[in-house]
């Protein structure tokens, strides 16, 4: 069993079924702030909030739902998170071992027998033949298998251990004294209101976003509606003859839609003389979208926007740095914490952006890296291991700056390789890599990512603050900001 599935057993050890909350989204405590009445003004006139909930008031409910139905379960998740920690501390093993040992290694793999009687059973709901879907039904079964041997180990833990569950519902606290409140004890040891919602931080973020690209996105449509209806009345026409005026795509030719058939052959269903009119039509369609963006942004450079819809700010998450790789004074007013991985493109872009700030800020700014190995990344855990390895002999930077430039080989041989070209002493790299000394390290940092609800690379935080700046400007402007508010704590400390 991989990795990636241990990390994702033992952040989801075990969530009970629960039946669906009948709560109102609206009791999730997930706004970051009140919505303004007046969510923009364009050239004296308002666009409200009432006008942007007509469309996005259901998408809205279902994201803020995740986290009512997130809060009903996070406490038992806690509770047996704890209770997983405390038995692998009695048995002096990782949890990722008690994992190891009282779930995977009871589990069989399902036989080529149990996956036939399963797609018998289900034909009807399975796209391909037998031969095509075969290893993901085995891997469904092994989930499955994996899903109930977890279960049943927490609740043997649970039986052998003192649990008191104090509420019967887990609501949001009003206030800050309700957020001392006990709803259980593990032995004595309490879990309270503001440990669920510290847990639930990253969740509700997350749809706090979601939720505001959704209202921005929606007023950025509205604003445009409303420049074109006043540039309509303006000149006594209706909008459509507006935008028929003003608005000029250019012809799609027979050449650009050949062309646009071989960068994507392998995509297109047929040959080009079957699929002409549709690439046509297609080409011609994003050509109308562009002219008519082209137009209302000539409406925008003359008119006056005020907007009122603030982004939300991200809380300012506790990341462990100890025994991390690191760039620049440990005593630096800012850090930048950055989960990679390096099989990714991405991080492979980030990483010189972030080595250059580090270097253009002297002692201002700290690097710190965390491993966030993808799934879909086949190789990159095994890197990770091996960057751990070379971080053991004082060569980690150098180390995974060949990872980034060879992305596409990054097999155990090729990891080796690497480690002689650095004149690493390989005897004791490869002793670490064969032997799966640093996988709990990375299994960790994983385990702490997943925690914080990162689910790509490269995530980014500066002083604990999820940032989803990309470039080297976008970065220093957030890097000013954050040393700039630290000044007022140095002068008083002075």
């Amino acid at each position: 069993m991989n990795k990636l599935t241990l990390a994702l057993m033992l952040l989801t050890f075990i969530y009970p079924a629960v039946a669906r909350s009948q709560t109102s989204p609206a009791d999730c405590a997930c706004e970051s702030q009140a919505l303004p009445e007046t969510l923009a003004v364009v050239n004296s006139v308002k666009i409200t909030s009432s006008d942007i909930k007509k469309s996005t008031g259901d998408q809205v409910s279902q994201l803020q739902r995740q986290v009512v139905e997130a809060r009903r379960r996070e406490l038992d998740l806690m509770i047996n998170s704890k209770l997983l920690a405390l038995e692998a501390k009695k048995r002096g093993v990782s949890t990722v071992k008690l994992l190891e040992q009282e779930v995977l290694n009871k589990i069989k793999k399902p036989t080529q027998t149990e996956a036939q009687a399963f797609y018998d059973q289900n034909k009807a709901r399975i796209k391909g033949e037998f031969t095509e879907v075969v290893n993901d039904i085995i891997a469904y079964l092994s989930e499955q298998q994996q899903e109930k041997e977890a279960k049943k180990f927490a609740d043997s833990l649970r039986a052998a251990s003192e649990v008191k569950v104090l509420v019967t519902e887990v609501t949001p606290p009003a206030t800050e004294a309700e957020r001392g409140r006990v709803l259980a004890t593990i032995k004595g040891e309490k879990i309270t209101a503001a440990d669920v919602e510290m847990s639930l931080l990253p969740l509700i973020f997350d749809v706090q976003e979601q939720v505001y690209k959704l209202r921005r996105d929606e007023l950025e449509l509205s604003i445009n509606d409303t420049l074109l209806n006043q540039e309509a009345q303006k000149r006594k026409i209706t909008t459509a003859a507006l935008i028929e005026a003003e608005v000029k795509p250019k012809p799609v030719t027979e050449q650009q839609a050949q062309t646009f058939y071989d960068q994507n052959k392998e995509r297109v269903s047929g040959d080009f003389a079957q699929t002409k009119d549709a690439i046509r039509q297609y080409l011609e369609q994003i050509e109308l979208r562009q002219a008519e963006r082209g137009f209302v942004e000539k409406l925008r450079a003359t008119a006056t926007i005020q907007v009122f819809l603030v982004a939300p700010e991200s809380p300012v998450f506790t990341i462990t740095t100890n025994d991390q790789p690191s760039l620049g004074s440990a005593e630096a007013p800012v850090t930048i914490v950055a989960f990679t991985d390096y099989q990714c493109p991405s991080c492979a872009a980030m990483h010189p952006v972030l080595e250059k700030l580090v270097k253009d800020y002297g002692n201002k700014v700290r690097l710190v890296t965390r491993d966030f190995p993808l799934s879909q990344h086949t190789e990159a855990f095994k890197a990770a291991e091996a960057a751990e390895a070379a971080r053991e002999q004082g060569k980690y930077w150098e180390y995974i700056q060949v990872l980034l430039r060879n992305q596409s080989a990054l097999s155990v041989d090729k990891l080796k390789g690497y480690a002689t070209e650095l004149a690493l002493d390989r005897t004791r790299f490869d002793k670490a890599l064969d032997s799966g000394r640093f996988t709990e390290s990375v299994q960790r940092d994983l385990e702490d990512g997943m925690k914080l609800g990162i689910n790509a690379t490269p995530t980014i935080f500066i002083n604990g603050r999820r940032v989803s700046a990309k470039g080297y400007d976008e970065l220093k402007a957030i890097i000013d900001a954050a040393i700039k508010a630290t000044e007022p704590a140095k002068r008083a400390a002075a």
